[in-house]
């Protein structure tokens, strides 16, 4: 029987409740790695269904919880998935909605990676992969101020971490995906008070004429955290059904 990818490999995802981070819990459960499904959703987390799921309610914005989580896991590779994504230019941004992005977009994986490192250096290895967005410092998205701008901070985040323990068998890359369907995108869209315009707006600026599945992002997270990847280190993966040509 051919090994699977991440055989015992123990593997903590933050934001596992749905979208991206649901669906790159079960890929990885799927490639035979312990999987703990992190959320502040609890209910949301009790669906979750796998013979190698195992669900913890964690806050990224709590070092203490995020230190319970991490000392449970024990994890071998870290998907930083946790988010949120604010609208508007920068004379329409807040600094509460400053504050918050930063602290949910960023903060939250500079938490997580200090938490989880100790171990892995200790262990000898292990894969972090953070969310970043195209919207970063990879493209200017109108009405994006705020979230970009976090965004692109996890990709300075990802680079310093990838340099710094590159020789110590620690690999950190990002994800940067265009528009993905998931219940959060739903929620934004039914908020702007005309769903279907809004939808094909977001449809018509990506060149494939298709959102991204959760699924299709989960299977780069999954090669990231895995050996195939042994030589990655320290890049951010555009995934963006061509936004970015």
């Amino acid at each position: 029987m051919t090994k699977q990818r991440l055989e015992g490999k123990r593997a903590l995802v933050t934001a596992a409740a749905q979208g991206i981070g649901r669906a790159a819990a079960l890929a990885m459960a799927d490639e035979g790695a312990q999987v703990f499904a992190s959320d502040v959703n609890a209910d949301a987390l009790a669906t979750l269904d796998h013979p190698r799921i195992e669900t913890l309610v964690l806050d990224a914005l709590s070092a203490g919880s995020i230190a319970d989580g991490v000392a449970k896991a024990q994890p071998d590779i870290l998907f930083n998935c946790a988010g949120f994504v604010h609208n508007g230019s920068v004379l329409e941004a807040t600094e509460e909605d400053w504050d918050f992005a930063f602290d949910l977009n960023t903060k939250a994986m500079f938490r997580t990676i200090r938490a989880a490192l100790p171990g892995m250096l200790e262990r000898g290895g292990g894969a972090i992969v953070n969310m970043s967005s195209l919207a970063s410092s990879l493209k200017g998205v109108p009405n994006r101020c705020v979230y970009g701008a976090s965004k692109a901070a996890v990709i300075g985040l990802t680079k310093s971490v990838a340099a710094d323990y590159v020789t110590q068998g620690i690999r950190c890359n990002a994800v940067c995906p265009g528009t993905v369907e998931s219940p959060s995108l739903h929620e934004r869209l039914r908020a702007t008070g005309d769903y279907e315009a809004a939808m094909q707006a977001f449809v018509a600026r990506q060149p494939m004429g298709r959102l991204a599945q959760p699924q299709e992002i989960a299977a780069l997270v999954v090669y990231l955290a895995s050996d195939d990847a042994a030589f990655v280190t320290g890049q951010a993966y555009a995934i963006d059904g061509g936004w970015s040509i």
